[in-house]
């Protein structure tokens, strides 16, 4: 397992969560023994958003039955509530306060790590939740120690630059894949150039990134519905999650311990099989142009990190101090480029790379 750094806390985070939405679907027993392979393997970050009741208690007892709750996280959302034992989303503080208190139950716990205000897609949800008093509960409770860290999961790029504004945020939870970063499907809301600037942003401010819809609901994974025409694997849809600026950890749902296997593999994938290049032949126009950080162009034949420059370069202008100073500690800098064209050559997003890296070393002035 690999893990990243919050830079709200300094928890390490594994960048493969687990999340609840079809898990709901198994058996007791094959839920509880689909939590404990994901603690077997290094998961300790659970997202909650569930379909359905029927996971919060098979969770509990995976988790308290290996004592292993101080060693995990739990992605709770204050929104979401489950009486009728199907999901339901509301905005009533006392409905969700009566909520919480049946998820802590049953997950055998008495804190949160992450508490969520759930599904903030419209300004006008955002101030229903103000007004209710919502914020105000979650940040007693985080004055109490209850909640340790509180977040927001969003559809939204202008609502959670919105809620950014007002410096809420330790996590953001956001739907991230190529389809809705290129504007396709009912949840692609914003611009390209608007999504990669709220990545950005998360991790110039330190708010870290939480990926829902990785899959994007599964459409990118079968060609037949797939909106590019193409069917892409998980591991080119994790990697992709993976490389956005802020994105510390991605929570795709399982139904059982086949599906968490088969994403485990992940790890051990040569980087062909996670390689999603060829998203560089459905790209809109809008994506020309751009560095995604895929390091396609890679190997360069001075030992250019070109992605890592890329990105450092993007973070850089947006005011991260910390990508300035991660730049200059690289072995090899942006004005190390002998101008060969092999990056050139082999971007499938067609940027222009070489004159890149003379625009990257005048900023940085190495």
């Amino acid at each position: 397992m690999q893990y990243r750094t919050l830079p709200h806390g300094g928890e390490q985070i594994s960048v493969l969560g687990l999340g609840s939405s079809a898990i709901g679907q198994a058996s007791d027993r094959e839920m509880e023994a689909t939590v404990a392979l994901a603690l077997e393997n290094g998961i300790n970050y659970f997202d909650m958003a569930s379909a359905d009741a029927a996971p919060f208690a098979a969770y509990g007892n995976a988790i308290s039955g290996a004592g292993m709750r101080d060693k995990v996280f739990f992605q709770i959302h204050f929104g979401a509530e489950y009486f009728t034992g199907k999901y339901g989303w509301t905005l009533d503080l006392d409905t969700i306060k009566r909520s919480v208190d049946w998820q802590l139950t049953q997950l055998k716990t008495d804190y949160i790590d992450f508490g969520f205000l759930h599904c903030i897609d419209e300004a006008e949800d955002y101030r229903k939740a103000r007004e209710a008093g919502t914020i105000d509960y979650l940040q007693e409770l985080k004055r109490q120690g209850v909640v340790r860290h509180i977040g927001m999961s969003s559809h939204t790029p202008a609502v959670a630059a919105q809620v950014l504004d007002d410096g809420l945020l330790d996590m953001l939870m956001f739907s991230i894949n190529p389809a809705y970063d290129y504007q396709k499907g009912e949840y692609g809301l914003g611009g390209l150039d608007q999504r990669m600037a709220l990545y950005r942003r998360c991790q110039a401010e330190g708010v870290g990134i939480s990926v829902m819809k990785a899959f994007a609901a599964g459409q990118l994974l079968d060609a037949a519905r797939s909106p590019f025409g193409l069917a892409l694997t998980r591991y080119q849809c994790l990697q992709y999650a993976l490389d956005r600026p802020g994105v510390v950890t991605v929570l795709p749902g399982v139904r059982d311990r086949r599906d968490l296997e088969a994403l485990l593999g992940f790890f051990e994938a040569p980087a062909s099989q996670r390689d999603y290049s060829v998203l560089g032949g459905v790209a809109p126009r809008a994506a020309e142009g751009v560095c995604t950080y895929c390091n396609h162009c890679q190997p360069c034949p001075v030992g250019l990190d070109v992605g890592l420059i890329n990105k450092y370069y993007d973070l850089a202008k947006m005011g991260d101090k910390l990508a300035r100073e991660h730049y200059r500690t690289l072995e090899r800098h942006a004005s190390d480029c002998m101008a060969c064209g092999h990056c050139d050559s082999r971007c499938p997003f067609h940027v222009h790379q070489m004159q890149r890296m003379q625009e990257i070393a005048g900023w940085f002035g190495l």
